[in-house]
């Protein structure tokens, strides 16, 4: 009789499946919706509603970026406006030269070259904000990760208004 050896993290996967009835996949495998993106505290320091739609903030330098998705399927959505602002190099976020918008392309992306962002009370932060109507507003305030950084993404996921 040959020598059949289990490692014991085997068994345990094994048993674990055969108690839940996983083994037999019984019930079908479900995708669970895209949660909407809450609005982040502070997002919404010093905004302008209307900031007019800009080819590049100031000198330029720093890159940002991101998506917009729909809720619950996550379908990209084009043509929607990101208002951005930040304190840079350049002027404070309280300065209307500081801000301005985007659009996103046809697969939801969008990218805005501005100048280097600088701390603001101990923090290098963005400020972002799509508030056009059609979904619900929803205000960003993401981190940098180092005040150095040249870059930084942040992503949407807007639920109809």
């Amino acid at each position: 009789m040959p020598d059949i050896c289990f490692e014991r993290r085997t068994l345990l996967v094994a048993g674990t499946l055969a108690l839940t009835g996983l083994a037999g996949l019984r019930m079908p495998a479900r995708a669970a919706g895209l949660v909407a993106t809450q609005s982040m505290r502070g997002g919404n320091n010093n905004y302008m509603p209307g900031a007019q739609l800009v080819e590049r903030i100031g000198g330029g330098g720093f890159w940002m970026s991101g998506t917009v998705r729909r809720a619950g399927d996550g379908a990209p959505l084009s043509g929607r406006r990101i208002q951005i602002w930040a304190h840079t190099t350049e002027g404070s976020e309280r300065d209307s030269r500081s801000h301005g918008a985007t659009l996103t392309d046809s697969n939801g992306t969008f990218r805005l070259e501005m100048p280097q962002i600088v701390p603001a009370l101990g923090q290098a932060h963005a400020h972002l904000a799509y508030d056009s109507g059609e979904y619900e507003t929803v205000f960003l305030r993401p981190l940098l990760s180092s005040p150095k950084d040249a870059s930084l993404e942040a992503h949407f996921v807007l639920q109809p208004a």
